[in-house]
């Protein structure tokens, strides 16, 4: 079993008298500063003049100044901004600030593990990856629970990198639900793993699949939408508070058999070979390539993929069935 690390394990002091500068104020970034803040932590947030979010970091009481400013001002500098703009901010910007004893940090090893950015060897180089949107986060952090979250570490230089990134874990409240050590490689390849073939693109292509083999069947289309979207969260949150086991437990026995009999017939050994080839084409770099070309070409591809799945019947027939179901937006 991997060691799980909680508050016991790490030391917030080990963060006084360092200032943490927090690049980026969206989703991940308004939560990893509000949250060390309120933990005692001084934290200035790094933003482009003109930003939208320059006034609400303010108004949320944190000290804000341009990227530049708070990497040359900074101990530990946290990289927060999308995965697909942080090696321009990071060359035009971090860089210039970046001196031997600081510590560069990143949510995500994308950048550090595809060789987007190569950080001197006298700095530390870390990861905190909380395992949720940030505004759960925030939100748990709030309610004084926490999420639980990876780290890793790259570069060591200071010796000390380990200590100081699960005191930082303790700052935004992870520690509380626990952390597990990791790599860059590892944490890298297992969430775009995850996203692609399952969180994201797996369910819902199988979403999407279940609903127009129904209406292309001759059922309606708002039944098939209550059977193959709507009811999804209900399973998934069966899942969520008690794994597979409460959730079978919790269905009818026609729903479990069902499952035990005709979910292998869907997720079958082609789609497991499948599986494997989007697995590779991770590991290998393939879709990092692609992904990062398709940026510098102004993502023509994924605007219209954007366009194309904003048009799909299953959108229409849900924002009309939503609208009878005032409690969602609660």
């Amino acid at each position: 079993m991997a060691r799980i690390y909680y508050d016991g394990d790490a030391n917030l002091e080990l963060l006084k008298g360092k200032t943490i500068a927090i690049i980026g104020y969206g989703s991940q970034g308004h939560a990893h500063s509000q949250n060390l803040k309120e933990s005692g932590c001084d934290v200035i947030v790094g933003l482009y003049r003109g930003s939208k979010s320059w006034q609400r970091a303010e108004r949320s009481g944190l000290r804000v100044g341009t990227v530049e400013e708070v990497a040359k001002e900074a101990q530990i500098v946290v990289m927060l901004v999308p995965d697909q703009t942080q090696r321009e901010v990071y060359y035009s910007s971090v860089e210039k600030g970046i001196s031997p004893g600081k510590m560069l940090m990143f949510a995500h090893g994308f950048n550090i593990h595809y060789s987007q950015i190569i950080p001197p060897s006298d700095i530390d180089v870390t990861m905190v990856a909380p395992k949720c949107p940030g505004y759960m986060l925030r939100r748990l952090y709030s309610e004084g629970s926490g999420a639980p979250a990876l780290f890793a570490i790259h570069q060591d230089a200071s010796g000390s990198a380990r200590e100081i990134v699960l005191a930082y874990a303790k700052g935004i409240g992870c520690t509380r639900a626990g952390v597990l050590e990791t790599t860059f490689a590892e944490e890298t390849e297992t969430d775009l793993f995850g996203e692609q073939t399952i969180l994201c693109g797996g369910v819902t292509s199988l979403i999407k699949a279940g609903f127009e083999t129904l209406v292309e069947a001759g059922y309606q289309p708002e039944v098939a939408y209550f059977e193959c979207l709507h009811e999804l969260k209900l399973i998934v949150d069966l899942i969520y508070q008690g794994g597979l086991g409460w959730m079978r437990h919790s269905v009818s026995n026609t729903a479990e058999y069902g499952d035990y009999t005709r979910g292998p017939r869907v997720i079958n050994d082609r789609v497991r070979d499948e599986m494997r080839q989007i697995l590779s084409e991770i590991q290998d770099g393939t879709f990092a390539r692609e992904w990062i070309l398709e940026n510098r070409a102004g993502c023509p591809s994924f605007n219209a993929l954007r366009r194309r799945e904003a048009a799909h019947q299953i959108e229409e027939v849900g924002r009309k069935l939503r609208e009878m179901m005032p409690w969602l937006k609660g």
